[in-house]
């Protein structure tokens, strides 16, 4: 029996690791959810993200439009979503009203009433529309830009606030925006941090840092033209590094001409995109990793980006920036260094003072990875948001979960209720 149903927009996907290890250790957990994507992956195969659970995907747009007016013509939709359809097929966003009309008999004919969302995107507007038609409630955990950045769609962030059941967010700094931006979600936002495992190999101890390591899209938020910038300012000082970049994104070219100009080569290379194990290999072998997170143009930004956990989970000294939520990570000093946004020449004194004092950079790392050990794992993150299901949804705990984890409450009255709820829409199916 499925408990509920993780919604993603597309699964598995390369750059949402934090996503797919949650899922894992959810079914370790005993949790037996369903997983349903809207999209199939689209991944390179030498990128691909191996997940062995069985993924329930959506048919195309086209083909789901198809077979729900079929249903209508045939009457054999239930009244509200019968009635809903001619006003809002034409709306911007209308293709999320077909995927909940598609999917919501089939949720609810395995027995799912709640369904849990990662990002306040497409894959929440469709548990939106779920809730709707279907009175199957949903939840959902908020990353960075998703939840900060308004959209145009005629289903609001607020809206996904307001109905949700209760909202995830990856950081306090997140939880208190969005108490803030949206007030009738109070009481409601819950944060969990981003889990990692601990199967990241450490870094041998007594290093000189030389070799810099960044990851990240080759986005305008992750501040790549600062790390270059202060690489550029770490050659004119005469220290000896090499930094590479790993990652892909629209930025890539105009990075590697960055690069270029400031005559670079040799120093800095843009590497591209790397599969997760060659990333992992990457993060143990760096003697500095950094992060120069910036605000982009539109107001969004990084909250809590989990390759920087990862470098601390491996025993890397990382340096990042100010934004969101990473100093909920990194206290500066103590557990890493912290610089403003958009400040280059400040980046390469962080990066000076770790690639020059190693006993620094070793002090700092050793704490990150303690920090990591005790706030990151998996395992507790993915049980916190598994009780905020049970306690808060009212999912129905199987036995094995129950047997892992004797202290999940098992919420009978929730599933009476509904039951009765389930009784209802079979009865008015027929419009």
């Amino acid at each position: 029996m499925h408990s509920f149903a993780y919604l993603y927009e597309r699964f598995p996907s390369f750059v949402q690791t934090f996503v797919y290890r949650e899922a894992s250790e959810m079914i370790a957990q005993g949790m037996n959810p369903l997983l349903v994507s809207i999209r199939p992956p689209e991944d390179h195969p030498t990128l691909a993200a191996e997940f062995e659970a069985p993924v329930l995907y959506l048919p195309d747009s086209g083909e789901i439009r198809s077979e729900i007016d079929t249903l209508r013509k045939q009457r054999r939709l239930p009244r509200k979503t019968h009635k809903l359809l001619p006003e809002a097929r034409a709306e911007k966003d209308s293709t999320r009203l077909f995927e909940a009309a598609w999917l919501g008999p089939r949720l609810l004919e395995l027995g799912i009433r709640h369904v849990h969302a990662h990002f306040g995107g497409m894959a929440a507007r469709t548990a939106w529309w779920l809730r709707e038609l279907h009175g199957i409630t949903y939840s959902f955990t908020g990353h960075a830009n998703d939840i900060f950045c308004p959209t145009d769609f005629p289903v609001s962030n607020s809206d996904l606030a307001k109905a949700a059941t209760f909202v995830v967010t990856e950081t306090d700094f997140a939880k208190n925006w969005m108490e803030e931006h949206h007030p009738s979600a109070r009481g409601r936002v819950f944060r969990i941090y981003n889990g990692i495992d601990s199967r990241f190999p450490e870094k041998p101890p007594g290093l000189s840092p030389k070799k810099i390591l960044s990851v990240g899209r080759y986005v305008e938020k992750k501040g790549f033209p600062d790390l270059i910038r202060a690489c550029q300012i770490l050659r004119d000082r005469g220290l000896v590094f090499s930094c590479s970049i790993i990652g892909e994104g629209p930025m890539h070219r105009e990075l590697e001409s960055l690069v270029r100009e400031l005559d670079l080569e040799g120093f800095v290379e843009i590497a591209g995109p790397r599969s997760q194990n060659a990333v992992r290999s990457a993060l143990a072998e760096a003697d500095l990793f950094v992060l120069a997170c910036v605000p982009d143009q539109e107001g969004g930004s990084d909250n809590l980006p989990t390759v920087i956990m990862e470098a601390m989970m491996c025993g890397t000294p990382v340096v990042s920036t100010t934004l969101a939520g990473i100093p909920e990570m990194i206290a500066s000093g103590r557990t890493g260094l912290l610089t403003q946004p958009g400040n280059p020449g400040a980046l390469a004194d962080a990066l000076a003072q770790l690639l020059q004092n190693p006993t620094t950079a070793q002090t700092l790392a050793d704490a990150g990875r303690r920090f990591a050990l005790e706030n990151f794992a998996v395992i507790s993150t993915t049980r916190h948001l598994k009780h905020l299901l049970v306690s808060r949804a009212g999912v129905q705990a199987p036995p094995e979960a129950l047997r892992i984890d004797p202290g999940l409450p098992a919420a009978p009255a929730r599933r009476r209720w509904w039951d009765r709820i389930l009784g209802t829409q079979e009865r008015s199916s027929n419009p």
